[in-house]
């Protein structure tokens, strides 16, 4: 994992970046770059699917699936059906809700009044606020310093009138905090999703590849996620599991699939146990009290949408979600949203954040050879120990992460895994740390570092203007 910069490369690219873009009169002195902010919602003109839209092209059995999909989605889940006896939340969109159902963290923290809520008993942890990100915790380690790297759902369902014989106790929040033993994630946006699942192997492993000699200049690496069962040994680059394929969805691109994305999520997050994850997280006496049955993929079902289980319903939702739709003028308009385009490229951005793949052949026509504007070469990196996070995944280590798709940012409002903080600048900067001469560099480093020193402020302007369009 470790990598050297070249440096006669290096230096070269540099002195002509500086003659490139140091062209504006407007000096830092008088001016400096700001983020301009979460874009406001405006409906796209007839054509151009709003946020939470479903893929145009959808036939209407697809379009009919799709609603009651949506509807589950956005559905919560009670102690009675199954949700705990841990969980984060009580329904996907609650996660799931900037700028609508399928994005990410929403302004107002769902979870402070769901801590309470149903007569609940929790407390909240420190790290969750009412204008804060929704957050799931992670440990480090065990009480014996071994590896943990689980999540530690932040409620549970005692005091509910559904569970009077359960009486857990939430996770000792104070001390992991206390003993730097907790990490956090927020929710990933998933619009888009089914067409970056769609998004061949070959073409993620032929991007990898490409553009070497710049990659190398920049300290450039990254890989797709690989979980080989056993000791096996593949002829394969980097694969998934046992089938032989790239994992793409999560923080680390840890899941291969969005049937598994959702099958977990609803394990962990919800703690609703369903057909792929099918015993409790926690199996305490007491706290086993389903008393509705889930009829959801009774094969004797009545109506064909009613079908698919809680988890299929999901899948199917983000799979038919329309991908974000950028702003051709806001922020900043159009010219300075181009020249953003441009500087994107030139100082190194898109060497991890690939514009565009295309999708390859799908039953489903609206996911077929379409266009995947994302952002994102869905490889995992080396991100240094500024955002270094304790914890393993498949093959991805505690300092790798899946290159975040920037389609949306523009409505975005945290940043980073852990939501740390609002203001993309911040987020920028936070991609640098550690150095080769310490072995631990990120991989955005030097691409970093062109950001800061070889652009002005009006440049770096039209560069966060750019970002916020998408």
């Amino acid at each position: 994992m470790r990598r050297h910069h070249v440096a006669p490369l290096f230096l070269t690219a540099a002195i002509a970046t500086a003659f490139l873009f140091r062209i504006d009169t407007v000096s830092s002195a008088t001016f400096t770059a700001k983020d301009p902010g979460v874009r406001t919602s405006v409906p796209n003109p007839p054509g151009i699917p709003n946020p939470g839209d479903p893929l145009p092209g959808l036939t209407l059995n697809q379009m009919n699936f799709f609603n009651v999909a949506k509807s589950e989605f956005m559905d919560t889940d009670g102690v009675d059906e199954g949700l705990g006896p841990r969980m984060n939340l009580d329904s996907c969109s609650g996660c799931h809700l900037q700028p609508a159902a399928g994005g990410s963290s929403p302004a107002t923290n769902p979870q402070i009044a769901f801590a309470t809520s149903n007569d609940f008993t929790n407390s909240i942890p420190s790290f969750i606020s009412p204008n804060g990100p929704v957050r799931e915790a992670r440990f480090k380690r065990n009480d014996d310093g071994s590896p943990d790297g689980g999540v530690h759902a932040l409620f549970t369902i005692t005091g509910s009138k559904d569970a009077p014989g359960c009486n857990l106790l939430q996770p000792d929040f104070d001390s992991a905090v206390k003993n730097n033993n907790v990490i956090f994630r927020i929710p990933t946006p998933v619009f888009g999703a089914g067409l970056i699942e769609q998004i061949p192997d070959s073409a993620i492993v032929a991007n990898q590849k490409a553009n070497a000699a710049t990659k190398q200049a920049l300290g450039i690496l990254g890989r797709p996620n690989i979980v080989l069962a056993g000791g096996a040994i593949s002829g394969q680059p980097n694969f998934n599991g046992n089938d032989g394929t790239a994992a793409r969805f999560g923080w680390k691109a840890q899941n291969k699939s969005l049937l598994l994305f959702s099958g977990e999520a609803y394990n962990v997050e919800m703690g609703v146990t369903n057909e792929l994850f099918q015993t409790e997280r926690d199996e305490t006496p007491g706290c086993q009290v389903v008393t509705t049955p889930n009829t959801v993929g009774n094969t004797d079902a009545t109506t064909p949408a009613d079908v698919p289980s809680s988890i299929e319903k999901f899948a199917l939702f983000m799979r038919f979600l329309a991908p974000p739709a950028p702003s051709p003028d806001l922020p900043g308009g159009a010219v300075s949203i181009g020249i953003g385009r441009k500087l994107f490229a030139a100082i190194g951005c898109v060497q991890c954040h690939t514009p565009t793949f295309t999708t390859g052949s799908s039953t489903v026509a609206a996911l077929s050879n379409q266009p995947v504007n994302l952002y994102s070469d869905l490889l995992i990196h080396d991100m240094g120990p500024g955002l270094h996070d304790g914890i393993s995944q498949g093959q991805a280590g505690p300092r790798e992460f899946r290159t975040a798709p920037l389609w949306g940012l523009g409505q975005r409002i945290f940043f980073l895994h852990d939501g740390r903080t609002s203001d993309l600048i911040v987020a920028i900067q936070q991609h640098s740390s550690g150095s080769v001469l310490a072995g631990n560099a990120s991989e955005a480093n030097v691409v970093v570092w062109y950001y800061n020193n070889l652009l002005t402020e009006q440049n770096k302007q039209h560069l966060l203007n750019f970002l916020r369009s998408l």
